[in-house]
């Protein structure tokens, strides 16, 4: 089912995660956090970004635990916990944060933890 983002058309699957990456931007992060009843802070935006910066470099989404790696190292030693993520993302990773950042939904379920 498609959504209406600043005046264009995006392609979705029946879930909201989107069918092209590619037509990602911060306009569609804000739509799909906004669906998620979820507002966009600092360190939502700091594992979104991963996420994309992430799929650039590989063309995959990045593990949890890369995630959690990386959250430990940009936010402090505190912050890189599954707790931790889990209070930025409760209903999860896989299902909220690669959401938000445009990912098409992960296969693989070694995304949560």
């Amino acid at each position: 089912m498609p959504i209406q983002v600043d005046g264009k058309t995006l392609a979705t699957d029946q879930e909201g995660f989107l069918l092209d990456p590619s037509e990602w931007n911060r306009g569609v992060a804000e739509f799909i956090a906004q669906g998620e009843n979820l507002d966009l802070t600092a360190d939502r935006w700091t594992v979104v970004e991963f996420v994309r910066e992430y799929f650039e470099e590989r063309q995959t989404v990045p593990e949890a635990r890369t995630v959690l790696k990386m959250m430990g190292e940009r936010l402090g030693k505190e912050r890189g916990t599954r707790r931790a993520l889990h209070d930025l993302f409760p209903y999860g990773y896989g299902q909220q944060a690669c959401k938000i950042a445009g990912m098409r939904k992960p296969l693989k379920l070694m995304l949560d933890v």
